[in-house]
């Protein structure tokens, strides 16, 4: 499996920002693909994540502001981020877990960098 992640950019405070990641080769075996981020001097973390049944995850502080969802037909997941914020600042990265051989294995994309800032 392969992600493509794309989207990131500068924005000011309160401003909106959609992220996409495409993902290929073998896409059947994936059974959620996932937003994280890694801000300077932090530990990276879950930002929102999207299973194959279409449940949802969000990290509290962006419930209410970011929304993630897929296209199917596009095998990409899409993470919409609004009201953003200068904490929203980091390097934000795809994941896709792939279930093969009864194991569960994890797939990054790059990153593509979002900052708010005025």
């Amino acid at each position: 499996v392969q992600l493509q992640a794309s989207g990131g950019g500068l924005v000011q405070p309160g401003g909106s920002l959609r992220l996409s990641c495409a993902a290929s080769g073998s896409v059947f075996e994936i059974i959620r693909m996932g937003w994280y981020r890694r801000a300077p001097g932090k530990e990276r973390e879950l930002v929102a994540r999207i299973a194959r049944d279409g449940s949802t995850n969000y990290e509290d502080s962006v419930k209410g502001r970011f929304t993630v969802s897929r296209d199917d037909a596009r095998n990409t997941v899409y993470l919409q981020m609004n009201s953003l914020k200068p904490e929203d600042t980091a390097v934000y990265y795809c994941k896709a877990d792939v279930v093969r051989d009864l194991g569960v294995y994890e797939y990054w994309g790059q990153g593509t960098q979002v900052t708010v800032s005025s």
